[in-house]
């Protein structure tokens, strides 16, 4: 994933405001603008790359963001890229009401680290065919963002352990060119191939069969339309 760590709001984070900050306050305010906490640690600990203090909470997508999403300006103008222009404004603006830093997966190069600090959360993991997967929504993970915090706060307890110990991994045979597979990772051509024929138009309205196949994926609740986007995105006709 790429990614920069520039803060769009041209705002310098306010100290006073994150000494003060809880999680549940930050947990609360993702809530209330359709995003879910799916990872956090104290870089400190964890050894985050290129940080080495504060908090770092990770911010992705859920049930709740599709119908607040297709409300906003950036879905409604037309213009291109519209997931990530919201997810600019919205945690920018996150980030300068509650004192943080904001950091994005995507406006590379240079390149923020979220593999690293997705996998060092104790909350994502690799699955058996290589791609991330994550203890509530599977291997349908969209991270949109991230938010230092210059202080160390309490965090709650993570489960700490990879949904796929006990699960009999139905993504490695899901995909019906093996472009995702338990011995090889991702054969991109494959992928891209079968969505040019009418078979693979099934992956592009439903989406990626290996990601669907994973049991927690279904914690994602992704609307069709919404997967039809990021497919498109994907792989544009």
């Amino acid at each position: 994933m790429a990614g920069r760590s520039t803060d769009p709001t041209g705002m310098e984070p306010v100290s006073s405001v994150s000494a003060q900050v809880t999680y549940q306050e930050v947990e609360r305010a993702a809530q209330e603008v359709g995003l879910i906490v799916m990872g956090t640690q104290h870089p400190r600990e964890s050894g985050a790359k290129q940080l080495d203090a504060g908090t770092l909470i990770l911010l992705g997508t859920a049930a709740e963001f599709w119908p607040l999403f297709i409300a906003s300006p950036e879905w409604t103008d037309g213009r291109s890229d519209p997931v990530d222009r919201w997810s600019s404004r919205v945690i920018g603006k996150l980030a300068s009401d509650m004192g943080a830093t904001p950091y994005f997966p995507f406006g590379g190069p240079p390149y923020t680290p979220f593999i690293d600090w997705a996998l060092k959360s104790a909350r994502t993991y690799q699955s058996p065919v290589g791609a991330l997967v994550h203890d509530t929504v599977g291997m349908l993970i969209s991270y949109r963002g991230a938010l230092h915090f210059p202080m160390e706060f309490d965090l709650p307890p993570v489960p700490g352990s990879s949904p796929c110990t006990d699960c009999p991994a139905p993504c490695t045979t899901a995909c019906p060119v093996s472009a995702l597979n338990a011995d090889s990772f991702y054969d991109v051509e494959a992928c891209h191939g079968y969505l040019d024929t009418q078979a693979g138009q099934t992956c592009m309205t439903s989406g990626c069969m290996a990601r669907l196949a994973c049991p927690v994926s279904e914690g994602a609740g992704r609307q069709p339309d919404q997967t039809a986007h990021h497919m498109k995105a994907f792989h544009p006709s």
